[in-house]
C-alpha cells in the first residue's frame, strides 16, 4: 500500500506545473561563537581577505563549510527588488543567493574552470533549481568570468569575521566569530506551484509519510501567487540530506534543502 502511495505522489508531482521562486522571509540570526585562527605559514589559504576594511578568514577544517557544485547568476529581472535579507538587490554589487547559509555570511566563490574568485556576502535565498548551489549577482559573476558561460562549476568556502586578537607565545593571533553552518533549522522543498489545489493535494498525500508538511504562499511580481510545499524539519544539514535522498528515492528528484 505504501509503495502505491509513493508512486501516486511521484506521478502527481510530475503532472503539476512547478514554478521557480526566489525570496524567503527573513529569519533571526543563529547563535555565534568565537575561535582562534592559527595560520600555517606554508599554507596561503589561511591569508585574510579584506572587505570594507573588515578582515575575514577561511574557517578551520573542524568548523568550516566547503561546497562544490554549479553556480549561476541573476541580473536585470531582479534588480531593485527586495532580497530575503530585506536589502534591495543591486546587480552591480557583489552578493549571492544560497539555499542554506545564514544570511550575512561572507564566502569565497572560486570558478574552478579559470581559478578566478570573488569575496561576497549571502543576502538572498536561491537558486531554486536542483543541482545549482549558488546564484551570483551580475557584479560577482563578472568578476569570476561567469557571465558568458552562464553556469560553471565552483567551490564555496565560508569565511569568518575577525573580531579581535589573542596574545600567544608565538605572537598575536586573530580571533574570528562565526556560526555553526552545519546546524540550524532546515526543511525540504518538494515544489512550488501556480495552482493552489495542486499544492494542497500534494501536501495532503505527503502527510501520510511525514509528520511535518507545510504549504506557504509567495507573491511573485511576474508569476503571481505561488504555493510552496515543504516537508520535514532537521537540525543539521546531514539530517536534512538524508531526508532529501529519501525523497529522491521516492521519485521526487527535484527536491532540495532550504533553510527556515
Amino acid at each position: 500500500m505504501k509503495k502505491l502511495i509513493v508512486i501516486g505522489l511521484a506521478l502527481l508531482l510530475c503532472s503539476m506545473s512547478c514554478a521557480r521562486e526566489r525570496h524567503y522571509v527573513k529569519r533571526g540570526k543563529p547563535p555565534s561563537k568565537k575561535v582562534i585562527i592559527l595560520p600555517k605559514k606554508i599554507d596561503p589559504s589561511f591569508r585574510p581577505y579584506v572587505v570594507n576594511g573588515q578582515r575575514y578568514y577561511p574557517l578551520p577544517d573542524s568548523e568550516g563549510f566547503v561546497q562544490f557544485g554549479k553556480a549561476s547568476w541573476y541580473g536585470k529581472k531582479f534588480h531593485g527588488r527586495p532580497t530575503a535579507s530585506g536589502e534591495r538587490y543591486d546587480m552591480y554589487k557583489k552578493s549571492a543567493a544560497h539555499k542554506t547559509l545564514p544570511l550575512g555570511t561572507h564566502v569565497k566563490v572560486v570558478n574552478l574552470s579559470n581559478k578566478r574568485y570573488a569575496i561576497l556576502r549571502i543576502n538572498d535565498r536561491g537558486p531554486f533549481v536542483k543541482g545549482r548551489i549558488i546564484d551570483l549577482s551580475y557584479g560577482a559573476a563578472k568578476e569570476i568570468g561567469l557571465i558568458g558561460p552562464g553556469v560553471a562549476d565552483v567551490k564555496i568556502v565560508a569565511l569568518a569575521r575577525e573580531v579581535g586578537k589573542f596574545k600567544s607565545p608565538q605572537g598575536l593571533k586573530p580571533v574570528v566569530e562565526f556560526t555553526d553552518l552545519n546546524k540550524g533549522e532546515f526543511t525540504i522543498q518538494v515544489g512550488a506551484f501556480k495552482n493552489k489545489d495542486n499544492a494542497l493535494k500534494l501536501a495532503d498525500r505527503l502527510k501520510v509519510i511525514f509528520s511535518y508538511v507545510d504549504t506557504t504562499t509567495y507573491d511573485d511580481k511576474d508569476k503571481g501567487m505561488l504555493y510552496r510545499v515543504r516537508v520535514s524539519k532537521s537540525k543539521t544539514l546531514n539530517q536534512a540530506g538524508e531526508i532529501e535522498k529519501r525523497l529522491e528515492g521516492m521519485g521526487f528528484e527535484e527536491a532540495f534543502i532550504v533553510s527556515l
